[in-house]
């Protein structure tokens, strides 16, 4: 297994932006697919964006198209999400996970992921 811990999770006023990494202790591609999910209290985990392991292709979830880009450096064993424009209702646990199937179309269920972090916390106040 590739044990995930992500960081960069915090504060931020309406508008503001914060990129969260995921660093992974193994090696990140090998036909890995990577995705970010968030939770709120009360909820299911709900997608946000992945990367497939082939040419990193991306996928994002309509709430935060054109605001969320996620990316990944296989040299660092790192995947990354930028938060741009952030509104309250971005407010979440954020979580990185791993789906070892590699599949594409890139799953949005979280129940096809078989790793995940710990989770970090994003605060967006108005």
């Amino acid at each position: 297994q590739v044990p995930l811990v992500e960081s960069g999770g915090g504060l931020v006023q309406t508008g503001g932006s914060l990129r969260l990494s995921c660093a992974a202790s193994g090696r990140t591609r090998e036909n890995q697919n990577m995705a970010w999910f968030r939770q709120t209290p009360g909820n299911e985990r709900e997608f946000v964006a992945a990367i497939y392991w082939y040419k990193d292709q991306t996928s994002y979830a309509d709430s935060v198209k054109g605001r969320f880009t996620t990316s990944r450096d296989d040299a660092k064993n790192t995947i990354y999400l930028q938060m741009n424009s952030l509104t309250p209702e971005d407010t979440a646990i954020y979580y990185c996970a791993v789906d070892l199937s590699g599949d594409w179309p890139i799953h949005r269920e979280a129940a096809q992921y078989h790793i995940w972090g710990q989770g970090t916390q994003v605060t967006v106040s108005s």
